[in-house]
């Protein structure tokens, strides 16, 4: 799903998708965390539409040209949660979801519209839509991924026994770390791909492939 070796033209058309993933993905998080009594992200000016609010440069790179990544999570403060566990959960998956909704709403608009858009916008517009659903799967699939920071971690964190928890306050610790030394080696696709593969079996994808 990634987009090296791809000419200059599709890394252009990928921008507005790549900008939308990431923002739409830190709003939900807000927005369900202010739902559930955590004004946090809203303080911090991170409520927000604007892509500058969240923008994680390497993020940012890795998610135009690899298919996955990540922007600058927005601040959350569990003790405003009156459910830890559940709200935890909720505002987890919200980032994940908000993804998962844009590319289920694209792929929608592929199937029901694709020659009205072809014949208005060309093949751009048919492109740009496309690159709306990879990119936002993408972010989606890449974030359930259960290694600090990314969003999977913090749902894991709900369920793991007692007996368990140095461990995970070890890979906490230097998740990014090991995250980074993943994708760079390319064994990251070990966890990623199961986990798209079965993102994209949401997708109404029939007639479009």
């Amino acid at each position: 799903m990634g987009l090296f070796g791809r000419e200059p033209v599709t890394l252009l058309l990928s921008l507005p998708a790549v900008f939308w993933a990431i923002t739409f993905h830190e709003f939900c998080h807000g927005w369900v965390a202010k739902l559930l009594g955590d004004p946090t992200a809203d303080s911090a000016g991170r409520l927000t539409l604007n892509p500058m609010a969240h923008f994680d440069l390497w993020g940012t790179l890795l998610l135009l040209f690899a298919g996955f990544g990540w922007a600058k999570p927005v601040p959350i403060t569990t003790r405003y949660f009156r459910n830890y566990k559940r709200d935890l959960v909720l505002v987890s998956l919200a980032g994940v979801a908000g993804n998962i909704l844009t590319a289920f709403v694209c792929v929608l608009i592929l199937r029901g519209f694709s020659e009205a858009i072809f014949s208005i916008a060309g093949s751009a517009g048919i492109m740009v839509l496309w690159q709306m659903v990879v990119i936002n799967m993408g972010l989606a699939a890449f974030n359930l991924i259960p290694i600090p920071p990314l969003d999977g971690s913090k749902i894991l964190s709900v369920f793991i026994p007692f007996s368990m928890r140095k461990y995970y306050l070890w890979l906490e610790r230097y998740g990014f770390v090991v995250l980074i030394v993943l994708v760079m080696t390319g064994i990251i696709g070990v966890l990623f791909n199961p986990i798209a593969h079965a993102l994209w079996r949401l997708m109404p994808l029939g007639g479009l492939l």
